[in-house]
C-alpha cells in the first residue's frame, strides 16, 4: 500500500515538476538577459489562472485554449511594464528593480481583486483518468505536463534556430559586442522581458489543472517562493536548467510528503517545505551554479 502510494506520488510529482519548471523559465530568462529579479513572479501566474477561469466558467471553452491568449496577454503586460519602468531602471541599483517588480505584483493583485473579488474560486475540468495500476492519473494533469514540455521545446528551438533568438543570446554573452555587430540591444531586452512574462502568465493556465479550488488574487506568494528555489536549483540564469530544476523540486515535494505522512505527530506539508529549502541550501553549498550552469 505504501509502495503504491509512493510510486503514485513520484509520478504525480514529476508531472507537477514539469509544470513548475515551465513556470520558472520566465523568471530565469528575465534574470539571465536583464539581471532583473522578478519578485512579483507569482502575481503574473495568478493572472494566467484567472484567464483560465474566464475561458472555462464564463465562455465554456476548453481551458487549454487559454494558453495562447494568456501568453499574448503576458507579452502585452511585459512590454508595457518594460517600457514604463524596467527600461529606466536597468542601470539603477538592484533594489530599484526589486521594488518595481514587487509593486507590479501588488498592482496586479489589487486590480484582479477589484474586478473579481477576493474569494477563492476554481473549476472542474474532468476528462477522465489513466489507470497506471498504482495510481489514477488525471488526463488534465497529463495535458498540463505535455503542454509544459512542448512550450519548453518551442523556446529551445526559438533560441537556437531563429535570428531573434541568436541576437538575444549574443546580448547575454556581451551586450556591447552585440551592439557593435548591429544587434538592437534594447529591443532584445524588451523582447526577453516580454517573453519571460508571457511564459509566466501562460504557466498559470497549466497550474490550474492541479488546483481545482484555491484560485484567488493572492495565490501567487507560494509560487514565487517555489520559483526561486527551482531557479537556483537549475542555475538562476538558465531557463532550461529551471525546467529540470522543476522536475527535481516536484519529485522532492511529492515524495517527501508521502514519507513524512508516515511520521506520527508531524505536519507533512510544513516538513516538505522545510526539506525543500534544506536541499536548496545543501546544493548551493556544493554547487552554487545550480544543476545546469548558465551559458
Amino acid at each position: 500500500m505504501i509502495f503504491e502510494q509512493l510510486m503514485g506520488n513520484i509520478v504525480q510529482g514529476l508531472i507537477l515538476g514539469a509544470v513548475y519548471g515551465m513556470a520558472t523559465m520566465g523568471l530565469s530568462l528575465i534574470f539571465g538577459v536583464l539581471k532583473v529579479v522578478n519578485v512579483g513572479h507569482g502575481a503574473f501566474i495568478m493572472v494566467g489562472a484567472f484567464i483560465t477561469l474566464f475561458f472555462f466558467n464564463t465562455l465554456g471553452l476548453n481551458p487549454l485554449l487559454a494558453i495562447p491568449v494568456a501568453f499574448a496577454v503576458g507579452l502585452a503586460i511585459g512590454l508595457l511594464f518594460y517600457h514604463t519602468a524596467i527600461k529606466r531602471l536597468l542601470n539603477a541599483p538592484e533594489l530599484a528593480t526589486l521594488l518595481a517588480t514587487f509593486s507590479a505584483g501588488v498592482l496586479l493583485e489589487e486590480s484582479i481583486k477589484l474586478i473579481f473579488g477576493s474569494e477563492f474560486r476554481g473549476y472542474n475540468w474532468d476528462i477522465g483518468n489513466i489507470d497506471l495500476g498504482f495510481t489514477a492519473l488525471p488526463v488534465s494533469k497529463l495535458y498540463a505536463c505535455l503542454g509544459s514540455v512542448l512550450i519548453a521545446l518551442l523556446l529551445y528551438i526559438w533560441f537556437n534556430r531563429t535570428r531573434a533568438g541568436t541576437a538575444m543570446r549574443s546580448v547575454v554573452e556581451d551586450s556591447e559586442g552585440a551592439r557593435v555587430c548591429g544587434v538592437n540591444v534594447q529591443g532584445a531586452y524588451a523582447m526577453s522581458f516580454a517573453i519571460g512574462i508571457g511564459l509566466t502568465v501562460a504557466s498559470g493556465v497549466l497550474l490550474t489543472m492541479f488546483i481545482p479550488v484555491g484560485i484567488n488574487p493572492y495565490m501567487g506568494g507560494g509560487y514565487t517562493l517555489k520559483a526561486f528555489v527551482i531557479a537556483v536549483l537549475g542555475g538562476l540564469a538558465s531557463p532550461y536548467g529551471a525546467f529540470f530544476g522543476g522536475l527535481v523540486f516536484g519529485f522532492i515535494e511529492n515524495t517527501s510528503y508521502t514519507l513524512f505522512a508516515l511520521l506520527p505527530g508531524v505536519e507533512p506539508f510544513a516538513l516538505t517545505r522545510f526539506l525543500s529549502f534544506m536541499i536548496l541550501l545543501i546544493i548551493l553549498l556544493i554547487r552554487p551554479t545550480g544543476i545546469i550552469k548558465a551559458k
